[in-house]
């Protein structure tokens, strides 16, 4: 295996990162660059990225790697981020606004009006995804009804990476990976959805035919802060563009036994499959059908993940309790087990806000004796994480046909030890964890195989499993979980 040096840009809802990665058989040495804060910015009664602050912190991320190691010497550059956000460009490929945060409320009963046109069952069995609130066909057939002149004005859709890829290069391309995200991708074709478009009054012209991970969008030609021209001629390389693509990329493992998860402020869970798989059982457990890097369809379900205990933590810190995370856990850890559970799937639980009151007010609600100390309130997030794990891997089992004996769980909630072990405990699945970097080892490898110093993305798999730290629990107390897990939740109130 020929040595390689590539960049990595892993956008995340809390933060962004460049990396510096040399890969060779030896392992991957990751290095962080540059680290810098995200999140959403309210404006009126919308929230938004600031997408031109990023795209600044992203310049002076790749000037950095530039100054240690010099253009010459770099490989590629990959870029990734969270899906279903997009940019929409005029005739000039100018932004006609900012992309606006899919935590935003716009698209409340949006789902509703798509479906009383083109029938939920029919825009599963076209796309295979499933219904969230926030997916971009949502907030696309908002702006359509909303603001009809911004679309009129619009010639181009991009995707947060797709928008990023284009300042750096200058190609206006939509990735498969986060294209499949966004529930107008036919799943079968891996073409535009031209019927589900159509339905929300959008014109199929505004996408790109969708590349694959392993393309080569041109090379950079950005300048840097002050005019410096440092950085020019790097080649700009499609990647899993949606960061849980190229999480699932990096995961160590062989065979069909085994499930992914990858965990951070959404807990995404999921199988790898040739196919779409399309059926009843499938839509009506709301599991989605979206792109990988090798080709393969990740079949998972998005589940709530560490946002409740980030907004908590939030909270806390603004009224003047600072807790790290893993005080908060050691906290956890003294509290008695399953005193609550919650609905996870609760809308009042996906927006910012005092989130301890939200989920103080969802357990009285619903007969919970509500939490009354930072340790008990997550304790009761993580038992219920875990009990989500269980339920989303008995629909997996039947919609696949598989039996499952590993659960991999990879990204920065693997290192939640409480956590790691309620997953093994309540799934009865051996839990590995690792590696914590994820995402952009995923997002290296798809560029060391694009550029031929790697075979493939099994190679690049047996890598990591070789060098990477990798943690394993087995499960305990199972019977007494599982006892808890299949007794249903207690019923949500109207009141």
């Amino acid at each position: 295996m020929a040595q390689g040096r590539y960049i990595a840009v892993d956008l995340g809802a809390e933060s962004g990162r460049v990396m510096c990665a040399t890969v060779g058989t030896d392992g991957i040495a990751l290095t962080e660059v540059h680290r810098f804060a995200n999140g959403p910015v309210a404006v009126g009664k919308n929230l938004y990225w600031d997408i031109l602050r990023l795209w600044s912190e992203i310049q002076v991320g790749i000037a950095k790697a530039v100054a240690a190691h010099g253009a010459a010497d770099i490989n590629g550059i990959g870029v990734d981020s969270w899906g279903v956000d997009f940019a929409l460009l005029d005739g000039r490929g100018e932004l006609l606004g900012n992309p606006v945060h899919y935590r935003d409320a716009r698209t409340k009963g949006a789902p509703e009006k798509l479906y009383a046109r083109l029938p939920r069952e029919k825009v599963y069995a076209l796309t295979g995804l499933q219904t969230l609130p926030f997916n971009t066909v949502f907030q696309l057939s908002v702006v359509a009804a909303g603001n009809p002149q911004t679309l009129a004005a619009a010639r181009h859709a991009l995707f947060i990476p797709d928008l990023v890829n284009y300042w750096l290069c200058g190609r206006l391309a939509n990735e498969y990976t986060i294209a499949s995200t966004s529930q107008l991708l036919n799943a079968r074709t891996r073409q535009w959805a031209d019927e589900v478009l159509a339905a929300i009054q959008v014109p199929a012209s505004l996408f790109h035919a969708p590349v694959m991970p392993g393309s080569v969008l041109g090379e950079t030609f950005v300048e840097g802060r002050h005019g410096s021209t440092a950085g020019r001629g790097i080649p700009v390389l499609a990647v899993g563009s949606h960061d849980t693509a190229s999480a699932v990329a990096a995961v160590p493992a062989t065979g069909q036994d085994w499930l992914f998860l990858s965990s951070g402020t959404w807990s995404l869970l999921g199988v790898e499959v040739r196919e779409p798989v399309l059926s009843t059982a499938a839509m009506q457990y709301n599991l989605t059908n979206e792109g990988a890097v090798d080709g393969q369809i990740r079949l998972l379900k998005n589940i709530a993940g560490l946002w409740p205990l980030q907004e908590c933590r939030r909270t806390w810190a603004a009224a003047g309790q600072p807790w790290s995370y893993a005080e908060l856990v050691e906290l956890a850890r003294a509290e008695p087990a399953h005193t609550a559970r919650l609905d996870l799937d609760d809308p009042t639980l996906a927006t910012p806000g005092d989130m301890p009151r939200k989920i103080t007010d969802q357990c009285r609600r619903r007969g919970y004796p509500a939490p009354e100390s930072p340790g008990r309130f997550v304790r009761v997030i993580l038992e219920s994480l875990a009990a989500e794990y269980a339920r989303v891997k008995l629909m997996l089992e039947e919609v696949t046909g598989r039996k499952f004996t590993r659960l991999h769980i990879v990204g920065g909630g693997s290192q939640n030890d409480l956590l790691n072990q309620f997953a093994a405990d309540a799934t009865g699945l051996q839990v590995r964890t690792g590696p914590v970097e994820a995402t952009a080892i995923g997002n290296v490898l798809a560029q060391a195989v694009a550029t031929g110093r790697m075979g493939s993305l099994s190679a690049g798999r047996e890598l990591v499993a070789k060098t990477a730290s990798i943690r394993v629990y087995e499960p305990h107390d199972t019977e007494s979980w599982q006892a808890w897990t299949a007794e249903p939740p207690a019923p949500r109130s109207s009141g």
